[in-house]
């Protein structure tokens, strides 16, 4: 096994990213081949692992994935590097339920056997923080909490205060710390982080906070509780032993048949790793394009995936790039496979009002009319049924996805337009399907069920050149 820990957060907002990243790049600095891995659905915290380790981080939700999946993506992953690092997601204990640890951190750090590196905030408080370490550390035995990092830290005076009583109340070593420095926080905006694909985080700030988790916490420690990491008992996977469940990859190499275009750009980088690496790995030749700065599709695109992002940021400008809209279209009327997630579908759909309260048009290829609200989130786990035969599902087939923005629709879907049904919010319809096109708001992991990446392929060969 890969030596592996999972830094996890009393909460969000104890700063559990920056740590996790700021342990991330301490450990390769000190010349170590790190893997990053991120609890949950998240696509921004991501790329900042991804430039701290240099590989990109892969996301592991013990709820969107079946947990036989969940192991396969991390041995994967984590069997090319020497050092794994998970940041977790929302508080430890969080997940999908108020009553079970379904797609919670702990239920992912207990499946893969890693002990847990506990972020508390102590911003606020002194002794005190010592209950509440103890609370989580006694919530469930059978999770290895194995030391805790402080967050917000004053003075020498103030450590003083908080760690003698956590290590003497749990018994848990106070691995360090972090102080109370404004230059460490990150600007965020309504969807939270600001991805590092938009340039907005210095290579300073970066080499500012490592330097710093290098004189406040004990990087080589953490190494080292890193090696406590135990296989998963058989017992709990039995499907594993015996061969039962099908892998998501694909056991021997597949020949190219399909391309896909994938909009990479400042306004769409919302996509899981893996689900482009299952269709390359399913034969498709991933190619890269800007709907803001290039003038046409891929050559010999057979497929569209155009995932979410923050297209409201730079609605002007994909609006204003009439060329690229044009090719779209052009792709749609030849039927070529055009599917949209979030900011895809508004993309794709008729025009996008943006905090501004412009309307710009858009490709105009599905009847959404979308506008930013400053006041209603959609958020949470959602399990869709396929209206209709797509590039993803047959019709009838069911997978689980997530849901993630601020934008609403002008007209909600009629059933008979829809992609999906979602069967957890008592059938509503979701998406927008018209021709060769699919808009839809919620993210799918194509390794949520198998055969999702292999299905999408051999849509997409239809129409490809190669």
């Amino acid at each position: 096994m890969t030596p592996t820990v999972v830094v996890a957060g009393v909460r969000s907002g104890v700063g559990k990213t920056t740590i996790a990243t700021g342990i991330m790049g301490a450990l390769t600095r000190r010349g170590f081949a790190v893997q990053p891995f991120k609890a949950g659905p998240d696509y921004i915290d991501p790329s900042y692992h991804q430039v701290a380790c240099g590989v990109p981080s892969r996301n592991l939700d013990t709820w969107l994935l079946p947990h036989p999946t969940v192991l396969e993506l991390y041995a994967k992953a984590s069997a090319r590097r020497q050092i794994s690092v998970v940041e977790g997601v929302m508080g430890l204990f969080d997940g999908h339920s108020s009553l079970d640890e379904e797609g919670s951190t702990a239920q992912l750090a207990k499946l893969i056997g890693a002990p847990v590196i506990l972020v508390a905030d102590a911003s606020k408080v002194a002794r005190s923080v010592a209950a509440e370490v103890l609370g989580y550390q006694r919530f469930d035995p059978a999770l290895n909490v194995a030391g805790v990092i402080l967050n917000g830290v004053a003075s020498d005076r103030h450590l003083e205060f908080c760690k003698p009583q956590i290590e003497a109340t749990t018994g848990l070593p106070v691995l360090g710390y972090l102080p109370r420095r404004p230059e460490f926080e990150q600007p965020e905006r309504h969807l939270g982080l600001i991805p590092t694909v938009e340039g907005t985080v210095a290579r300073q700030w970066y080499d500012a906070l490592i330097a710093q988790i290098e004189e406040t916490i004990d990087v080589g420690r953490i190494a080292e509780l890193a090696g406590m990491v135990a296989p998963p008992a058989p017992s709990a996977h039995p499907e594993l032993v015996e061969g039962r469940h099908p892998q998501v990859y694909p056991s021997e190499p597949q020949p190219k048949r399909a391309v896909i275009a994938v909009a990479q750009d400042k306004a769409f980088n919302f996509y899981y790793q893996d689900s482009l690496d299952l269709l390359e790995a399913w034969g498709a030749e991933i190619v890269p394009f800007s709907p803001l700065e290039d003038a046409s599709l891929p050559e010999g695109a057979g497929g569209v995936y155009l995932g979410g992002g923050f297209p409201e940021m730079f609605a002007a400008e994909l609006s204003a790039n009439r060329p690229m809209l044009d090719s779209i279209r052009q792709a749609a009327e030849r039927d070529v496979p055009i599917y949209g997630e979030c900011g895809g579908l508004m993309y794709l759909g008729r025009s996008l009002t943006g905090f501004d309260e412009v309307a710009y048009p858009m490709a105009g290829l599905i009847p959404a009319v979308s506008a930013m609200s400053q006041s209603r989130l959609s958020l949470g786990y959602r399990e869709v049924e396929a209206r209709a035969d797509g590039p993803l599902l047959p019709a009838g087939q069911q997978v689980r996805g997530h849901e993630f923005h601020w934008s609403t629709l002008e007209q909600p879907p009629q059933d008979g337009e829809s992609v999906y049904r979602v069967v957890n919010q008592g059938g509503r319809p979701d998406g927008f399907r018209a021709g060769s096109v699919w808009g839809t708001y919620v993210h799918v992991h194509l390794g949520s069920a198998p055969g999702l990446a292999l299905r999408f392929v051999e849509t997409c060969a239809a129409r490809s050149s190669i």
